[in-house]
């Protein structure tokens, strides 16, 4: 049989640091205010004319195919995923095709929040296994410090999130050993409004409303945060178990727990909720905040960097995300 297994893993975050401190110019807020609520010390904000969401998404699939020793032209398809593309249409996927110079590969954008990475994983796996692809590779990108609303109106969400990149090589094998074992993905739109932006939207006044959707506030990140952090934790929990279950493992036989970067909080319960060490759960909020469909490839390399990913291991991917959208993996390195 075929399956799929990740070969490489790349990351890039900009240079520009952005520290609690630096937020007090645009807001009231305080280094201590955000620590509490979201565990975040910094974040990294892109640079306009210098960065953009392919070119990060460009930088870390370089890495990523350099450590997989894989040549761009020996990849045969893209999955991208991604909540803040650099155009309406066409999405970023098709950017960075041009710029890894792979014209004429399928490429695929998908938008799945917070758990973008975990869905573009399981598509790439699900290729992959059908044996119609055997190199793809796998991103998920965000730039979102150029439309959150930095203000004292803003602040809960402004604070939250940052800009970064990660990418991972999959590619075919026949080693029943080391692959991914499953992937779980779930959705429930009857909460897509707890967490959302509204605007721009193809169901409302376009071009002369634009000035009044931005008054309105159209444009600005509606969090319901209670409904969010209720759900997060439940679904968190449910979704590490469904892999672990599906494959025969139970929690404590997981090496490494990767869960998308949402708030320290969150981890924290579900590490406890889980029954898991602080050395079983990868946290880098503190230095990054959440960079939605990028958190998990960024933590994750990093993890490997550090030598705290080893063949092997039992590695669990875990995401949940606003539509509501939630998912896992479950990966034996």
């Amino acid at each position: 049989m075929t399956y799929s297994t990740i070969t490489g893993l790349g990351f890039y975050v900009p240079e520009n640091v952005v520290t609690n401190n630096d937020l007090t110019q645009y807001m009231e807020t305080s280094d201590q205010w955000i620590q509490e609520r979201t565990g975040i010390q910094q974040r990294r904000y892109f640079t306009y004319g210098k960065e953009t969401n392919a070119s990060m998404a460009t930088a870390a699939s370089r890495m990523a195919l350099e450590r997989a020793a894989v040549q761009a032209q020996d990849v045969d398809l893209i999955v991208y995923a991604t909540i803040t593309p650099d155009y309406f249409f066409p999405g970023s996927a098709f950017l960075m095709q041009r710029e890894l110079g792979l014209e004429g590969i399928g490429v695929i954008d998908i938008r799945n929040q917070c758990s973008g990475f975990v869905y573009a994983l399981s598509i790439a796996d699900q290729f992959i296994k059908t044996g119609m692809y055997r190199t793809i590779l796998v991103v998920g990108s965000e730039i979102q410090s150029s439309w959150i609303n930095k203000s004292t109106a803003g602040r809960n969400v402004a604070v939250i999130f940052g800009d970064g990149a990660g990418a991972a090589v999959v590619q075919a094998t026949t080693d029943p050993e080391h692959r991914i074992l499953s992937t779980h993905l779930h959705a429930d739109g009857r909460f897509a409004e707890d967490l959302y932006v509204k605007d721009p939207g193809s169901s409302r006044p376009g071009r002369a409303a634009t000035k009044e959707m931005i008054d309105e506030g159209g444009f600005d990140v509606v969090m319901n945060g209670n409904a969010v952090f209720k759900h997060a934790v439940v679904r968190f929990s449910e979704v590490i178990n469904e892999s672990l279950d599906a494959n025969g493992f139970k929690p404590s036989d997981i090496s490494l727990l990767v869960p998308h970067q949402a708030n320290v909080r969150i981890s924290e319960y579900v590490r406890q909720q889980m029954g898991l060490s602080e050395e079983q759960v990868v946290s880098n909020i503190h230095k990054y905040g959440n960079t939605t469909a990028a958190s998990i490839p960024i933590a994750m390399t990093e993890a490997f960097d550090e030598g705290r990913i080893k063949p092997g291991d039992l590695i669990c991917l875990a995401a949940f995300g606003s539509g509501f959208t939630w998912a896992s993996a479950l990966i034996r390195w």
